[in-house]
């Protein structure tokens, strides 16, 4: 099955086409491998309200995966943690944790990443949203990590069973 999916590019820079968009495309690729519907690119400023609103438009839109990049450090501008949190019903800590592990492999600065991973629950279905980081490796790390749960996660915001060979209970 494939499931709607969006991807929100936080950068002050590639927003004002200071420079390109690189982290984006990565991770809708990414999910286009996988299986899922890619919205057209969002590209936005670092501005927490232009955030919260991109994401809670991607989900009422129908998204059942948001993936967020850039904004996940720890410069002044880097608000995207802080405009996805109040959004959540709840966090899933040990993927933001898994995917600083997996980029840490490769370099000390993974440890300065904010990421959240977290479930919005609106109106319609509920999504899983995830704060990137906004560099090409880092997008790739989260990737790693996200490619083999995101259909899983999908299923269980629906009800499925842990295990994946027995039908979702009543």
């Amino acid at each position: 099955m494939s499931y709607p999916a969006a991807v929100i590019t936080c950068s002050d820079r590639a927003a004002a086409d200071i420079y390109e968009d690189r982290s984006g495309p990565v991770l809708r690729d990414g999910l286009s491998a996988l299986g899922f519907a890619v919205a057209a690119p969002v590209i936005l400023p670092d501005d927490p309200v232009l955030i919260a609103a991109a994401i809670t438009d991607a989900v009422d839109a129908g998204a059942r995966v948001v993936l967020t990049t850039g904004g996940t450090g720890i410069s002044p501008r880097d608000v995207t943690v802080e405009a996805t949190r109040p959004l959540l019903a709840y966090e899933l800590p040990g993927i933001a944790e898994a995917v600083r592990a997996a980029g840490l492999a490769k370099t000390p600065l993974s440890c300065l990443s904010r990421c959240l991973a977290g479930v919005i629950e609106r109106d319609g279905p509920r999504a899983f949203v995830f704060n990137a980081p906004g560099s090409r490796g880092g997008a790739r790390d989260a990737l790693a990590v996200l490619s083999p749960l995101l259909t899983h996660i999908v299923e269980q915001l629906d009800g499925a069973d842990h295990d994946l060979n027995r039908p979702a209970s009543s």
